[in-house]
């Protein structure tokens, strides 16, 4: 069986596509977090996890290009949807609890992200596509991404429980 048709390519092009959906409904949620939350002491934080994400998303599509697979209409739109219907469960909450419900979900989202590119660092020898990928620096920056948004979301705690 070539390299093309192997079982563990075909996982990859699922991984990467799974996170690549995430990355589409993190994008959203920080739209929403952003909109919902503007001039406030969130605002900058938000916009530049924002950033961060968008970058992370183009190097996830850039990594499925030199994989050798296509992006998945179907994955993105399912966490587009997703997201748009969290809203409704969100949306009928007091706008602390349902910031830190966000917050909460984006923390694990970047968690997930993390834990992808150490798993890719891990693997890179074995799929040219992924060499040449500086997967530890892109470790680090979810790391600071999730530090920004833990701050956010333990600010949110102490006001949402305070007594």
């Amino acid at each position: 069986m070539s390299e093309k048709e192997s079982p563990a390519r075909e996982r990859l092009h699922i991984h990467l596509n799974d996170h690549l959906a995430g990355s589409v409904a993190a994008i959203e949620l920080l739209d929403n977090l952003i909109e919902q939350h503007p001039a406030d002491r969130f605002e900058e934080v938000l916009h530049g996890v924002r950033d961060d994400v968008h970058h992370d998303q183009e190097t996830l599509r850039d990594l499925i290009r030199k994989v050798g697979a296509e992006e998945s209409g179907i994955r993105k739109a399912g966490a587009w949807l997703a997201e748009k219907l969290s809203r409704v469960k969100i949306g009928h909450a007091d706008d602390t609890a349902e910031l830190l419900q966000a917050l909460e979900g984006l923390a694990l989202g970047i968690t997930g992200k993390e834990l992808l590119w150490r798993s890719l660092n891990e693997i890179a020898a074995n799929f040219p596509g992924l060499q040449g990928t500086d997967f530890c620096n892109l470790e680090k920056r979810a790391q600071d991404q999730l530090e920004r948004v833990e701050t956010l979301r333990m600010q949110t705690v102490r006001e949402a429980f305070r007594t």
